[in-house]
């Protein structure tokens, strides 16, 4: 296998051949990344990968490295490069990891790539069959074995590592619901390539393992929600998938059953609402046992939300009567703290979703303005995106154009796709009504908005 110090000699010496400087191959990657659609970053940024290269510091990726073969004209045998592929491509792959061993490599060799800007990992699309492999490989798993891990030179890991984990992950959390989640979302990922990767392969006990592997779990999903929110699809999926195989080592199903409803949540933004539905329905079914009301209604939410999507008024209303009578059964001090978000303005701001989605105006209305938590900045930014989408299928343009503006108010500082969506989908309805002096006001007054902006591009 070739080294990055003889693919660095090699290049260096096949571009002194032609006489060309580093600029120059700057910009014959830039035109045979144009050529496959893509952008470079800057002159700089990419100079300075091409020094990396050649001075034997990193050898070029997967992206890169069928880049310098368009522009050099060379094969990636005559490069050194025929390596690569076969060692990056598992990261392209949405599969269920087999083992926890499998499990750690993958999502170390994911945060590594994603922080180290692989494109097309970030730019990677969900792939159908995963949701349906991953929720059934979770359903049918046998009870978790704890393998012994790390030798004598790993560093030895302790309750005390899985607090601090997990009170970082929850400061990260914070800034996620407050900001969106393109607005720490690479401080997540370095974080947990550079102080988390390492923890997994330490050495731990098994009651320590379980912890950490939970927490973890717990961190890798708050990553997969932030690039999902970031509208970074697929990369979200393998985030998902990996947190769904570390919770199950970590024996923890309440967050596997959670974890499943994020991938619900995903597939129903996406418009796959059989599999959005299939994997709700999955995650009541596998944590059964130990269920608790909130993580019922939660999950009943999500089901209802997939049907919303589909039109089916009857099952979206008995999926959220079942969400009602759960969350009126629950007691928050036998909730897990990661679900305790979940009250009743939350349920009122899913309810309003499906009732808009069939088209039951009036009660979408009355259940968003019930949404409004006042804590939770992006969600009463979509609660509020949703009674003005009320608002304006009831006939009411006026107040619906109004409404949004309270909502770019309240979204003035959230870097999130997801939000840009919502105002895209929004402003496709309100253009659909034709011209009125209500939708020229509104045009005028949000005439400078970011996020307003940002939604007159396709989505």
């Amino acid at each position: 296998m070739a080294t990055p110090t003889s693919v660095g000699s090699r290049l260096r010496d096949v571009r002194a051949q032609r006489g060309w400087s580093q600029l120059r191959l700057v910009n014959e990657l830039r035109r045979a990344s144009a050529q496959r659609g893509h952008t470079l970053p800057t002159d700089a940024s990419v100079k300075r990968r091409i020094a990396s290269w050649e001075n034997g510091h990193s050898a070029p990726d997967d992206f890169y490295g069928p880049l310098l073969c368009t522009a050099l004209g060379l094969s990636a045998a005559e490069l050194g490069l025929n390596h690569l592929t076969d060692q990056d491509a598992p990261l392209l792959d949405a599969t269920y990891p087999a083992s926890p061993d499998a499990a750690i490599a993958t999502v170390d060799r994911l945060w590594r790539a994603d922080l180290n800007g692989y494109e097309p990992l970030i730019q990677a699309e969900p792939s159908q069959p995963a949701w349906n492999e991953a929720s059934l490989r979770w359903l049918v798993a046998p009870e978790a074995s704890f393998p012994v891990r790390g030798g004598e030179r790993e560093p030895r890991v302790g309750l005390a590592d899985v607090a601090v984990i997990r009170t970082t992950s929850d400061m990260f959390a914070g800034l996620d619901d407050q900001l969106g989640g393109d607005h720490a979302r690479q401080s997540v990922i370095q974080y947990l390539s550079r102080d988390v990767a390492p923890l997994l392969k330490g050495r731990y006990s098994e009651a320590v393992g379980r912890a950490l592997f939970s927490t973890v779990a717990e961190a890798t999903l708050l990553a997969g929600w932030m690039s999902y929110d970031a509208g970074h699809h697929g990369l979200a999926q393998r985030y998902f998938l990996q947190a769904l195989r570390l919770a199950q080592d970590g024996n923890d199903r309440r967050l596997a059953g959670s974890i499943l409803s994020a991938m619900s949540h995903q597939a129903t933004f996406l418009g796959q609402y059989t599999h959005a539905a299939t994997l709700a329905r999955a995650a009541l079914m596998g944590i059964s046992g130990v269920a608790t009301p909130t993580l019922r209604a939660q999950f009943h939410a999500m089901e209802a939300r997939a049907l919303a999507r589909t039109g089916d008024r009857r099952a979206t209303e008995t999926a959220l009567g079942e969400a009602a009578r759960a969350l009126d059964a629950s007691n928050t001090t036998d909730e897990p703290e990661w679900i305790t978000y979940f009250d009743a303005a939350e349920l009122a701001a899913e309810t309003a979703h499906c009732f808009r989605d069939v088209r039951r105006a009036r009660q979408a209305v009355e259940h968003a303005e019930n949404a409004m938590s006042g804590s939770h900045v992006r969600s009463d930014f979509f609660a509020t995106m949703v009674l003005a989408d009320a608002h304006l299928h009831a006939g009411d343009a006026e107040e619906a154009c109004r409404v949004v503006l309270d909502a770019l108010d309240l979204g003035e500082q959230l870097k999130s796709a997801r939000c840009v969506a919502y105002l895209a989908e929004f402003r496709r309805h309100l253009d659909a009504l034709g011209p009125s002096a209500a939708h020229r006001e509104l045009a005028e007054q949000a005439a400078d908005n970011r996020l307003w902006l940002a939604s007159e591009a396709p989505v």
